[in-house]
């Protein structure tokens, strides 16, 4: 992009815009900015036989657009027309000095999320300024430049890498002539295209009006429903004359209604929730949270720890239901693996209120699982992001098992630098089996264990007492004796009382 003549405001900012990528074709293009950080290359993913059918997976791909598709028909109206094409989109952000690397990351993710959403990405600038600018966040020269650029490659949309304000969004699109969107508006889209329980889909529809709410805007005077005037001149008479509610204020009321609707049905589902997970901990069954950033592989892991089948994808928020499994340890203690939402830096605020009830999984754990990609260009920035969501929902002090993911794509100097981030952690390979056994011994040994030490003789008659100690509790020692089964074991509250009957002394 070239510099046109600055004014002295701008060169006294000494802003300058770094192109990210260069020309090309959108399909040359996307593969540049998916394969460079925020996605796998296509080559390297692959399912294997613990990911199940994967019949979510192939129903969410049946109605996926397809590229490529000639739709400049006469007879398909503008509506039409722009639900089967895919959206061509440049990318732009703003880094103070220094922090150019960063920028550059964090465009290439958005890149990433702007594919996941459904749209072709064309090109993506960056500009060096101290601080965005208060009314068109890029400086006016370079939002001018920016135009060109989008009217150049024939784009329908700019992403800015960060949340607008909504006065921000209204000047820029007012100088690139396309629709302007954020950050935000690209995850709440994706969110609301995977959202797939009920109540997921209430969180997402909240999130999205809570963002919506402040950004409503209105043209003209079609947009007035002042009250008032003569009958005959079609007004509502006497008795109506006042202020009236204009159209902008209608829409607010109603998304407002509509949000508190909304947080009633969340409301709802909280105490079916809260009984199963009051349930678990009155059997004192341990849980363990698989978090991380999104598209680390945590679904993977789930199962190939489990064989749970639920959904893997190569896609950013593949997951955002918490899906929930049982399963064994080697001494036969039953504990829960829950696959979590995925977070991602600048994660709206929104979002992390509507899915309050699924980080609470994660809070009311007894050990969380922190998968990083280990093949991603910076695993410092997830790990730090993850750890400060994890720190809003109140889980900051629960056991942690840090776990680089990928180490199929990892090689050993690498693996040098990510032992100097999480010394203690483990690496594993979801797709080839490697690290899972050390995994499973590592979680196996951090879960918590029942809160009543006993030792008793069980006579041979009351065999399901043991049954209850193996799979509830963590035997230390047991052995037959010619009365019955001597057990030494640490156990819940309430199997210790049906045990104190046969308690014996050390």
């Amino acid at each position: 992009m070239t510099n046109t003549p600055l004014t002295g405001a701008e060169a006294r900012e000494e802003d300058t815009v770094d192109r990210v990528l260069e020309r090309a074709d959108a399909r040359a293009t996307t593969r540049v900015f998916g394969a460079a950080q925020a996605l796998q290359d296509a080559g390297t993913v692959g399912r294997g036989d613990a990911d199940g059918d994967q019949w979510d997976r192939d129903d969410r791909a049946a109605l996926r657009r397809v590229p490529g598709l000639s739709t400049e028909l006469e007879d398909v109206s503008e509506v039409e027309y722009r639900q089967l094409r895919l959206e061509n989109v440049v990318l732009a952000g703003v880094h103070p000095q220094g922090g150019q690397e960063d920028a550059e990351n964090s465009l290439r993710e958005l890149a990433a999320l702007a594919e996941t959403a459904g749209a072709v990405v064309l090109d993506g600038v960056l500009q060096r300024r101290p601080h965005p600018d208060p009314a068109t966040y890029l400086g006016r020269g370079k939002a001018e430049e920016l135009r060109d650029l989008v009217a150049a490659l024939g784009a329908d949309t700019v992403v800015a890498d960060t949340e607008l304000a909504p006065s921000q969004r209204r000047a820029l699109e007012d100088v690139v002539k396309v629709k302007v969107i954020d950050r935000t508006t690209v995850i709440l889209d994706i969110f609301s295209q995977h959202a797939k329980s009920r109540e997921g889909k209430a969180q997402v529809e909240l999130a999205q009006l809570e963002y919506l709410l402040p950004r409503l805007r209105g043209w003209g005077e079609s947009m007035s429903r002042q009250a008032g005037g003569q009958v005959g001149a079609g007004g509502a008479g006497m008795g109506s004359r006042g202020p009236g509610e204009t159209k902008i204020e209608l829409d607010r009321r109603r998304i407002r209604t509509k949000m508190a609707q909304l947080r009633r049905q969340l409301k709802d589902y909280a105490p079916a929730r809260d009984a199963k997970r009051s349930e678990r901990k009155r059997n004192t069954i341990p849980s363990v949270a698989i978090a991380g950033y999104t598209n680390a592989g945590k679904s993977s892991l789930l199962n190939r720890l489990t064989s749970a089948g639920v959904l893997v994808e190569n896609a950013l928020f593949a997951t955002l239901d918490a899906t929930v499994r049982r399963t064994e340890a080697a001494d036969g203690r039953v504990y829960t693996l829950t696959d979590t939402v995925g977070f991602v830096r600048q994660l709206p605020h929104q979002l992390v209120e509507a899915f309050r009830s699924t980080l609470e999984e994660v809070a009311d754990a007894d050990v969380v699982v922190h998968v990083v990609d280990g093949s991603h260009p910076d695993p410092g920035a997830q790990i730090a992001t993850v750890r400060d969501v994890l720190g809003e929902a109140g889980a900051r002090g629960i056991r942690e098992i840090v776990v680089f993911n990928k180490a199929d794509l990892v090689d050993e100097d690498t693996r040098l630098v990510l032992r100097g981030l999480a010394p203690d952690a483990h690496f594993v390979s979801s797709r080839t089996g490697e690290g899972i056994a050390g995994l499973r011994a590592a979680i196996e040994d951090a879960l918590p264990l029942p809160a009543v030490e006993i030792r008793a003789l069980v006579p041979y008659d009351r065999g399901e007492l043991i049954a209850a100690a193996h799979s509830s509790g963590h035997i230390v020692s047991q052995t037959h004796e010619a009365e019955g089964t001597l057990v030494h074991a640490h156990v819940s509250e309430r199997l210790a009382a049906e045990l104190r009957p046969f308690a014996v002394s050390s």
